[in-house]
C-alpha cells in the first residue's frame, strides 16, 4: 500500500503511513466515513469529495524536537552515534481517541483542537515521563516507541506503565469533557513488541527505522481492537512483563492483514512485584506445596 502524501510503501492495513504519519484511510468531510484515497464521492452519503479548487498542502508533521523534553533530547543526540544501525527490542505504543471525527463533528477547526490537543499532550507526557519517544503524533493519535533510539531493557514495562498513566489522565480530563461539552472522550491503546533497526537519527530527533517483521502493523491492529478505554497487548509484551502487571486473558483474535487469529491480553494495572527478580522467585517459590515439588 502506497502513501497517498509521501508514495512510501507502507504495510497493507496500517492506519497512518511509517514515513510521515498521514491517515492511509481518508474520511468523508460530512458523515467521518472511510473513503477510499482516490473516491470522487462518499459511498455512504454521497458527498462530493473533490472540490473545485485544490486544496492546500496539509501542514508538515510536527518536528520530535519540538515536543521531546530537553533531558530526553540531550540523551538522543549524546548517543545517537552509537545508535544508528542497531538492531533494538522494543515495544510499540499507538493510541487514538474512539471516534474521534463525531466527537468534534460541528466544531470550528480551532474549537477541534482545543478540545483534542490537551488529550494528545496528557498521551505525550505518559511517554516521556517512562523515556519513550513519541515518532508520530496526529490530530486524534500517535505512535511511540520503548526501546529505541533510547534503550532500555524493560521497555515493555515502561510501555505497559505509560498505558495505564496515559488511560488514567485521560479519564480525568473525560469527566472534565463530558461536564463542559456533553461528549464521551475514550482512548485506546495497543501494545507489541519486537525488533526493529534504527536506521539515522536527525538532529530534529526524526528518528528513520525499519520494523523486522509486521509486530508495527500489529501494534496498530491492537489499538484498533482494544475496547473504548481500555489497552490491549499481544502475548509478546506479557512474556517481557509476566508477573509484573495483571491482565485479561481474550483468548484467540481475529486481527485483519494475519492469517492465524493473534492472543490478546487486556492490561488491567500494575502487579505489587515491582521487580523482574521477584516475580520469577514467585514462580519457583509456586512449584512447592506442603514441601514437596508439583
Amino acid at each position: 500500500m502506497r502513501c497517498p502524501r509521501c508514495e512510501a510503501d507502507t504495510p497493507t492495513g496500517a492506519k497512518f503511513c511509517i514515513e510521515c504519519g498521514t491517515p492511509m484511510t481518508p474520511r468523508c468531510p460530512q458523515c467521518g466515513a472511510d473513503t477510499l484515497p482516490r473516491a470522487k464521492f462518499c459511498g455512504a452519503c454521497g458527498t462530493p469529495l473533490t472540490a473545485q479548487t485544490p486544496a492546500p498542502p496539509a501542514a508538515p508533521p510536527p518536528s520530535p524536537l519540538q515536543y521531546t523534553p530537553e533531558y530526553l533530547a540531550e540523551k538522543i543526540l549524546t548517543s545517537k552515534a552509537a545508535l544508528e544501525g542497531e538492531r533494538k527490542q522494543v515495544t510499540v505504543f499507538f493510541a487514538d481517541i474512539k471516534d474521534s471525527t463525531r466527537l468534534i463533528e460541528g466544531l470550528d477547526p480551532e474549537a477541534a483542537q482545543q478540545l483534542l490537543d490537551p488529550a494528545i499532550h496528557l498521551m505525550m507526557d505518559a511517554v516521556h515521563r517512562f523515556e519513550g519517544t513519541v515518532n508520530q503524533v496526529l490530530g486524534d493519535g500517535m505512535m511511540a516507541l520503548f526501546g529505541a533510539p533510547i534503550a532500555h531493557e524493560d521497555h515493555a514495562l515502561r510501555a505497559c506503565y505509560a498505558a495505564l498513566a496515559v488511560q488514567h489522565a485521560i479519564r480525568s480530563y473525560a469527566e472534565a469533557v463530558r461536564r463542559t461539552h456533553g461528549m464521551l472522550l475514550q482512548l485506546r491503546v495497543g501494545l507489541n513488541a519486537g525488533e526493529v533497526v534504527v536506521r539515522a537519527i536527525g538532529n530534529d530527533l526524526h528518528t528513520d527505522y525499519s520494523a523486522v517483521g509486521q509486530h508495527t502493523h500489529l501494534a496498530a491492529r491492537m489499538e484498533q481492537l482494544a475496547a473504548p478505554g481500555s489497552i490491549l497487548l499481544t502475548a509478546a509484551v506479557l512474556r517481557l512483563v509476566e508477573g509484573l502487571v495483571r491482565v485479561n486473558a481474550l483468548g484467540a483474535l481475529p486481527v485483519k492483514g494475519f492469517t492465524e487469529p493473534v492472543e490478546g491480553f487486556e492490561l488491567l494495572g500494575a502487579s505489587d512485584l515491582r521487580r523482574r527478580l521477584q516475580a520469577a522467585a514467585l514462580r519457583g517459590l509456586t512449584r512447592f506445596v506442603g514441601g514437596s515439588r508439583n
